[in-house]
């Protein structure tokens, strides 16, 4: 038994629920708790530090005589080099033993007086509420057979097992809105959640008061399980507009208001929206009034939240208030949460269906891979639109506790660090376009707070790596994903950190690779894991999941994976360029071209660009062909 060693009384819990035959190798620290002592005589324990396990050839043996042994790790996320040496002697010995491993993390038990964490990372209670989550008894031969293609040693085997308890150990039965109360209870009310540029700070209760308010607006004119469309900014109101309608058992279908007017239109249809949540102060400051005659094209309604809030009753308020904790309607994990639309092979925008399981497996899988607490503010300048902003930028913070403050925009290169020098983020998500842009306009002192950067969507240059460590001594973890995977599928971390590579599989998920001819290392890259989305919408069916067959999904992308089980990208079999992180469909530029040449032939491919990752080049037999002809053609196509 590998267990999580999260207080010091785990092993109260532990010598009462496992087999009275259990040998527990007990750290000195815990012994001096007094339930630990009540239990000690009736089991079998012996104490000794964690280093002399190393040297300690009890446990082998009793282990080769078919013995139960109880070891206990120690609780960190990320381990330091010296404390991971435990992980390493467990698994040597475990391997040679040919013992069978069950890991065990006693969820909740960090929010104990007795906890290991200081009180001001983990806030402490009596009695949170404590889940035990271990999981099966396997070799760890079987384990790193289990892992195909992303087979490690056996010390990150052994590790990555802890790690998937720790993920179970998770209510990730609650929904997004249950989970959001747990996380208010736990980590108090009062405390501010998220804050934006514009309407301040709302704290975890208020967010909640606030998100049943108009989540009973929304149950008024929508149905249980419709899509509803949220056209919004990084901003309070867009997490609020997001609960709200979790709490009414509503899918958020979020849409991206940069993707042009055809596309928008397109989406609402693929998802069969009749309803759309926006804001005309929004609307008017972006200048998006297009993007609202495409939507009454297709017959959707907008509700401005302006109009909601001008008639919200004092009653509907302390309703709000009394029934805090309490969804409007009851959700399964299993029920669709959110859909995203990502660009189809043709440039029509596919929906992406992800589950309230989904998104909450992938921010816990992120929390058990990554040291987070409630020291931390997390600035997201990536929209909630794209998945990366949204499950990483957004829910991860709300539901463990991290103080999450929004940006709406990007692209502002100056007003981002000076942002970032007043709010003191300690976290930063983003692409490496971005930061590398960031970085030339910020002061050396603008971002010294961050303890560390996670970069996606683009592969991270070595001179946006050395810059952010050089001149802000922060390091940036680089990671992949994608939509169908709600996104997170592999990330670096402070202790597993290799340059090049996007990091080590998140516990819980698997891969395998399917040859590709012409390439000899690595092949095309196929997940699976409960993060792994529901399906696609797909505007032949309007409205209509297209479940994935076996669930796993093929990611079109060709990667390898190194002894260690890191992953390495080596390039993509669809046929899309990925420019500053955005995918691009190339037949989708093919065909916008075509129609504004139709007598002519045209082929686009993309070439490496050392700014932006990649760049598109245009072969056509048109012969006087311009880029500006291109981008009027465009814009009037929408």
């Amino acid at each position: 038994y590998v267990i999580s060693h999260q207080s010091r009384m785990d092993p109260a819990l532990m010598l009462a629920r496992l087999p009275a035959d259990t040998l527990h190798m007990l750290d000195p620290r815990s012994v001096t708790h007094l339930l630990t002592n009540w239990f000690r005589p009736l089991a079998r324990s012996t104490v000794f530090g964690a280093d002399k396990v190393l040297k300690n050839r009890r446990i082998f043996s009793q282990l080769t005589m078919g013995a139960r042994i109880a070891v206990y790790m120690p609780h960190q996320v990320e381990p330091d080099p010296k404390t991971f040496r435990l992980y390493r002697a467990v698994a040597h010995m475990a391997k040679a033993a040919n013992a069978k491993v069950i890991s065990i993390h006693p969820g909740g038990a960090r929010f104990l007086p007795s906890s290991y964490y200081p009180a001001n990372e983990m806030p402490q209670s009596r009695f949170p509420k404590l889940r035990l989550a271990a999981r099966p008894a396997e070799t760890l031969d079987t384990l790193m057979t289990k892992a195909g293609p992303a087979r490690s040693n056996i010390a990150n085997a052994l590790f990555d097992r802890v790690a998937e308890a720790r993920v179970l150990s998770n209510n990730l039965s609650a929904g997004l809105f249950g989970a959001m109360v747990e996380t208010a209870r736990t980590y108090g009310g009062g405390a501010v959640a998220v804050e934006d540029t514009v309407t301040g700070t709302l704290t975890r209760k208020r967010l909640l008061i606030s998100a049943r308010v108009l989540g009973r607006r929304f149950a008024a004119i929508t149905e249980p399980g419709e899509a509803v469309g949220v056209l919004l900014p990084n901003a309070n109101g867009a997490v609020v507009t997001f609960f709200g309608l979790q709490s009414g058992g509503r899918i958020a279908a979020m849409l991206n208001y940069t993707s042009g007017p055809a596309n928008i239109a397109s989406a609402v249809r693929t998802a069969k929206i009749r309803t759309i949540v926006s804001s005309r102060a929004f609307i008017e400051k972006a200048e998006l009034g297009d993007l609202v005659t495409a939507i009454d094209g297709t017959g959707a309604k907008i509700l401005w939240l302006e109009e909601v809030r001008e008639t919200i009753s004092t009653q509907e308020k302390l309703e709000a208030a009394l029934l805090w904790s309490r969804p409007l309607h009851p959700v399964k994990p299993e029920d669709a949460a959110v859909i995203l639309f990502t660009s189809g092979s043709e440039g029509t925008p596919k929906g992406v269906v992800l589950s309230h399981c989904n998104l909450h497996s992938n921010a816990a899988q992120a929390d058990a891979r990554v040291t987070i607490s409630v020291k931390d503010t997390l600035f997201n300048v990536l929209p909630v639109f794209h998945s990366f902003g949204l499950t990483g930028g957004t829910i991860l913070p709300l539901l463990f506790g991290v103080r999450l403050f929004l940006y709406p925009s990007p692209l502002h290169f100056k007003q981002i660090p000076q942002i970032a020098a007043k709010v003191k983020p300690t976290i930063m998500f983003g692409t490496d376009t971005f930061l590398a842009g960031y970085s030339r306009a910020a002061k050396d002192s603008d971002f010294s707070s961050l303890r560390f950067v996670v970069a996606g969507a683009e592969a991270v240059r070595s001179d946006t790596r050395k810059t952010y460590l050089e001149r802000f001594n922060t390091l940036i973890l680089e990671g992949f994903g994608m939509t169908e995977v709600a996104p997170v599928t592999s990330v670096n971390s402070a202790t597993h950190n290799r340059d090049g590579t996007v990091g080590r599989l998140l516990p819980l998920m698997q891969a395998r690779l399917e040859p590709v001819d012409g390439i000899e290392e690595g092949g095309r890259l196929w997940l699976s894991g409960p993060n792994v989305m529901l399906g696609y919408m797909l505007a032949d069916k309007p409205g209509e999941l297209q479940p994935l067959g076996d669930g796993w999904h093929d990611s079109g992308d060709i990667v390898s994976f190194d002894s260690d089980g890191f992953m390495t990208i080596r390039g993509r079999a669809k046929r899309f360029a990925k420019i500053a992180g955005e995918m691009v469909s190339l037949g989708a530029i093919e065909m916008l071209v075509a129609s504004l040449w139709p007598e002519d032939r045209h082929a686009a491919v993309s070439v490496p660009d050392k700014r932006k990752g990649e760049r598109i080049i245009l072969l056509t037999t048109h012969k006087p062909a311009s880029k500006s002809d291109i981008h009027d053609h465009s814009k009037k196509a929408g």
